[in-house]
């Protein structure tokens, strides 16, 4: 795999978790919470989030496998997926179902709904699956997962900067840079479905 691969990688995962748009919802979860809880909620949602899509990268084509799903088929139905998370975004549908989901949380947030399913959601998963599935041996599946990593690293830094981010971007800003980042999504999600339909002709 190329370096290009890579950094599509990085775009996607960063696109579909999307960690500027959950800053601002981290700071609702944890609303009036002492700074040391604060982070410990982050630390931990995070913690689980990449467990969760690291089983995911690491089996998850195996488990296709043994429902009978081909990869190009996953593609094109990721694809998909990712494209309907992108008109979400494009549209605020996301961001609405975001609050709803974090209005009905009690107690600790950080399994529901941080990790799931605001962080490792459906989107996230397929992601995770389709790009493992397009690696070659173990250094390139290493480094798919290092680059998860890196993601959710920028993911934990909003969390725990949230509040300056919030107050920084404004509401304005933060439905900006997510259109933005929708666009972006809607462009390689129909790049997944175009692979996945080459791969099924040839």
């Amino acid at each position: 795999m190329d370096f290009a691969f890579y950094i599509t990688a990085f775009v996607t995962l960063f696109v579909v978790i999307d960690p500027i748009g959950l800053a601002p919802l981290f700071v609702a979860l944890t609303q009036g919470m002492d700074p040391g809880h604060r982070r410990a909620i982050a630390l931990r949602s995070i913690a689980i989030s990449a467990i969760l899509l690291t089983v995911f990268g690491l089996f998850g084509e195996a488990v296709l496998g043994f429902v009978g799903i081909s990869m190009p088929a996953f593609r094109i139905a990721g694809g998909i997926l990712l494209f309907l998370t992108a008109l979400d975004m494009l549209f605020e549908r996301r961001t609405e179902r975001r609050q709803d989901t974090s209005e009905s949380a009690v107690g600790d947030p950080s399994v529901f709904p941080l990790a799931t399913p605001l962080i490792a959601g459906p989107g996230a998963i397929a992601t995770m699956i389709l790009l493992t599935g397009q690696t070659g041996g173990w250094g390139a599946l290493v480094l798919v997962h290092l680059v998860l990593f890196a993601v959710l690293g920028v993911t934990l830094t909003l969390f725990l900067l949230s509040g300056l981010l919030e107050k920084g971007l404004g509401k304005v800003g933060v439905n900006v840079v997510t259109r933005l980042l929708g666009m972006l999504l809607a462009a390689l999600s129909v790049q997944f479905v175009v692979d996945g339909v080459r791969a099924l002709i040839v």
